[in-house]
């Protein structure tokens, strides 16, 4: 979500607009050309998703030969072209969604209108202000345009320019997994038929080799079954992961939300519960329709409406209605958080030995960093769970403008601080664990 940033009036530096003095900008992950292209795609999650999509797109137009050739029927020749248009679809839906991008805010981005910057936050990394709808992205270094989420399987963010891309993967690769997963069963099962023989007490498999005649182009043997089971397995895994996923994202996409959306929205109604004061959020970008919220993300150009800056409203609200809400979400965190004193070095590792079983094991899943902390350092914490806390090194250079050290810290590493008249009221994250 959201990385560093600032409420209200940039600093000196930094107060003009596209093409403004001050400290340069630092820029997205992606390099020129071919070279961020390269680099985007050399990481664990672009590379296992590339495997998987290889392994069962090769074995199963292997056993589509063994159990349907293509050659002899009409078809067999419609099941081996279905299996190539699976495959052609899901990589270029793949790919679209991680070379196009998202879709980044300008570097020095302001409103048209001066007034309006008093309703958005300023991010001091793209030093500009982050339009309505969008989230800094630690990941990509930049301000994203209706930012979902940062997924690690393209290694890029998830939003405005790719949305439709990446949800029409997320429905392609579960329907080719099906039918792949249907080919290695009756390749499998038309296989081990040929070379099942029945005695008076016993049942023999021969693997060496099937009772066909003419035999097979493609030998079957106990390597090739193997392979077959196991590409199986990945489809069948690959099937429930992703259909989820899914799921879930047509589910936000239907109220024209995304996942940080739906999270302020379930913030909004926790803020106006805990303090009572009898206002009603309403979601400002709900068109009320489905097909009309349908139609925001996916059209017949592929490219999406709007220009990922100024967005339609309901009636009743306006363009800055939901940056309001994270504006006062903003100031109730701040209200709501508690200072700690830390009372042990922490060197900021994933999984810390040191620091005893419990929170070895209760690390959280999660891409958000870890801070190192040297014992005297005090930290706010905003959410917390059993073992762990979230919350952000207080910095004696904060108010130069530095960008903020928030991220993940062991519990046991920190105390109270029961001087602080701010405090008397529990952790947020204590409060409700989510």
């Amino acid at each position: 979500m959201d990385g560093p940033g600032e409420v209200g009036r940039p600093p000196a530096a930094a107060t003009d607009g596209p093409g403004g003095q001050g400290r340069a900008p630092v820029a997205a992950m992606d390099g020129p050309g071919g070279l961020g292209r390269v680099r985007r795609l050399c990481h664990w999650g672009p590379l296992v998703a590339l495997a998987v999509v290889a392994v069962c797109s090769a074995t199963a137009m292997a056993d589509a030969a063994l159990w349907y050739w293509p050659l002899d029927t009409a078809g067999g020749s419609v099941n081996f072209i279905m299996l190539l248009n699976w495959t052609v679809m899901i990589l270029y839906n793949y790919f679209s969604a991680m070379f196009v991008g998202p879709g980044y805010v300008p570097l020095g981005w302001t409103p048209e209108k001066s007034q309006d910057c008093m309703y958005l936050q300023y991010c001091k990394v793209c030093q500009s202000y982050k339009a309505p709808r969008s989230h800094h992205c630690r990941k990509c270094n930049r301000c994203v345009m209706k930012m979902d989420h940062h997924c690690p399987w393209i290694n890029n963010c998830c939003g405005y320019q790719n949305h439709a891309s990446f949800t029409l993967f997320l429905l392609l690769a579960p329907l080719g997994c099906i039918h792949a997963s249907f080919i290695f069963v009756m390749t499998m099962y038309t296989q081990l038929y040929n070379r099942i023989s029945f005695g008076w007490s016993s049942v023999k498999i021969d693997m060496s080799a099937a009772r066909r005649d003419p035999r097979p182009i493609i030998p079957f043997g106990l390597s090739a079954f193997a392979a077959s089971l196991f590409a199986l397995g990945l489809a069948l895994g690959t099937t429930i992961a992703v259909g989820m996923l899914f799921i879930i994202q047509m589910k936000v996409i239907l109220t024209n939300k995304t996942s940080i959306e739906s999270w302020i929205e379930e913030k909004a109604k926790d803020r106006i519960q805990y303090y009572q004061t009898g206002e009603t959020f309403i979601f400002p970008y709900d068109m009320g329709s489905k097909w009309k919220n349908f139609k925001q993300v996916f059209t017949w150009s592929g490219i999406p409406e709007g220009d990922g800056l100024d967005w339609p409203v309901r009636d009743g609200c306006h363009q800055y209605s939901l940056t309001i809400e994270q504006l006062k979400q903003k100031a109730d965190k701040r209200v709501r958080s508690v200072r700690y004193r830390a009372i042990e070095d922490y060197s900021g590792v994933c999984c810390p030995v040191t620091k005893g079983v419990k929170t070895l094991f209760t690390t959280p899943c999660s891409e958000e960093p870890r801070i190192a902390l040297s014992k005297g350092d005090l930290i706010l914490a905003t959410r917390g769970l059993n073992h762990w806390m979230y919350g952000e090194k207080i910095l004696d250079s904060a108010a130069d403008g530095a960008i903020r050290e928030r991220g993940w810290f062991p519990r046991k590493c920190v105390e109270k601080c029961q001087y602080d008249s701010e405090t008397d009221q529990p952790v947020d994250g204590e409060k409700k664990n989510r």
